[in-house]
């Protein structure tokens, strides 16, 4: 691996929270600005702490940083549910950032997995 950027995990952590942040600017409404602002906070949680984690340089470091952005993941799928059921974005690009938010904890449990090393 060269560096974090490398990482499809980290790709697709950085699609999700562009797009939380392109969404808050364009659908952004006064009774959803607590979803808005937890969104954008969990989104980019999820990419800053893979890469953080890789930065770090431990085995150890990275798989505990890994573990945090998939905490924070599962929370960004839950925030983009809500603001899918509530109609607060547009049903496509709610499909469309809960898909990469998925694919992004899928790539995450496999590097969980992957450098976690035997129990």
């Amino acid at each position: 691996m060269r560096d974090h950027r490398s990482l499809d995990a980290w790709k697709q952590a950085r699609k999700v929270s562009l797009a939380a942040m392109d969404a808050s600017r364009d659908y952004w409404k006064p009774y959803a600005a607590a979803l808005f602002g937890q969104l954008q906070r969990a989104a980019l949680s999820v990419q800053l702490n893979i890469a953080e984690g890789y930065a770090l340089g431990t085995k150890k470091h990275f798989v505990n940083h890994l573990r945090i952005a998939y905490g924070s993941a599962v929370e960004t799928g839950d925030l983009l549910d809500i603001a899918s059921e509530k109609l607060v974005l547009p049903e496509e690009l709610a499909s469309e950032m809960i898909g990469n938010n998925v694919r992004c904890q899928q790539l995450l449990l496999g590097l969980i997995k992957r450098y976690r090393g035997p129990p």
